[in-house]
């Protein structure tokens, strides 16, 4: 039975899709089976659109690139398994309209996750292709939700501390086990670094001043515990309030920017804006425990992210450059 097809590699890419919203062909090929010709990415692919599952549209004014996204049977499929369990995406990410409305947004998105998948493999790091999980919706009571565009868990072969992630936001030990519950504890190493981020990836298509407002919009997450419900019957001394972000995580995980879109003096003052709303002390307290983190995409994907590319938030010195597991500012 060891050579029976079980259709795994299948699987795992209407997976990616479902999760990822879309992908060109080069960057599934890349995400799924770098190993093997791209012909057979191709392959499945078309295999996978002729069952129903997926669908594709075509950029004319991009050599004529093919986009591939779920189709709603694929997401409905792809929802009930136990990777995805909770994950479904949103009506907008199966529809071809939606998808070539927000396809450099989308595939911006996903080439940033392909940036992390590729340096862990190259650096003998775990962090698979469903460890990027794209807008996960944290509450903030009254209707309100930070919804970050990605969730990154990435574990570390070893804690050597050469980059001082032990201890910080956004790290931990690892069990070596799986985390059924949601937590993002994955099965790697005993004894590695167990790293998340929240990822913002902006395309200059708000102002800096907005863009530097989720600085403060993510100190309320960090702060928000939800009242407790009223009952008839409440205890003497009640429990404290807990933040709510620590039923899904052990430390709250760091803030990376990636920016896009603009030039290097564009670059330069989106960065200048998010240093300006650190200076700002209600924030004090969240950015001394959460490193926050800024990056060019083209810094990002020229060097890797474990490259010394990122400008820590705050900062003052403009030459300081620190790699994304970096935990103290300088």
């Amino acid at each position: 039975m060891t050579d029976v097809d079980t259709g795994g590699r299948d699987r795992l890419a209407l997976a990616v899709l479902a999760q990822y919203r879309m992908a060109t062909t080069a960057q599934m090929h890349l995400i799924l089976s770098p190993e093997v010709r791209i012909e057979q990415t191709r392959r499945r692919l078309a295999k996978l659109r002729e069952e129903g599952l997926i669908d594709r549209i075509t950029l004319p004014q991009a050599g004529r690139t093919r986009v591939w996204h779920p189709t709603p049977y694929g997401a409905q499929l792809a929802g009930e398994w136990p990777e995805l369990r909770g994950r479904r995406p949103p009506r907008g990410a199966m529809d071809r309209t939606a998808v070539r409305l927000k396809v450099g947004h989308g595939l911006t998105v996903t080439e940033t996750a392909l940036a992390f998948l590729q340096d862990a493999r190259r650096r003998g790091d775990v962090c698979r292709p469903l460890d990027w999980i794209p807008e996960v919706r944290h509450p903030l009571g009254g209707g309100e939700a930070v919804i970050p565009d990605a969730l990154l868990y990435y574990q570390r072969r070893s804690a050597d501390g050469t980059d001082g992630a032990d201890g910080a936001s956004g790290a931990d030990r690892t069990t070596g086990t799986d985390d059924a519950d949601g937590t993002g504890e994955t099965e790697g190493t005993r004894g590695g670094v167990m790293l998340r981020a929240f990822i913002e990836v902006d395309r200059a298509t708000m102002g800096p001043e907005r863009l530097a407002t989720k600085l403060g919009t993510y100190t309320r997450l960090h702060q928000y515990a939800p009242a407790p419900a009223v009952r008839p019957r409440q205890q003497p001394f009640p429990e404290p309030m807990q933040e709510s972000w620590r039923q899904r995580y052990p430390l709250f995980p760091r803030l990376l920017f990636v920016l896009d879109g603009t030039g290097p003096a564009g670059v330069e003052t989106r960065i200048h804006a998010l240093r300006a709303a650190a200076r700002d002390i209600a924030l004090a307290g969240f950015l001394r425990e959460v490193p926050v983190l800024a990056v060019p995409l083209a810094d990002l994907l020229r060097h890797g992210p474990a490259a010394p590319v990122w400008h820590p938030i705050p900062g003052t010195d403009h030459g300081q450059r620190v790699g994304w597991m970096h935990t103290r500012h300088p």
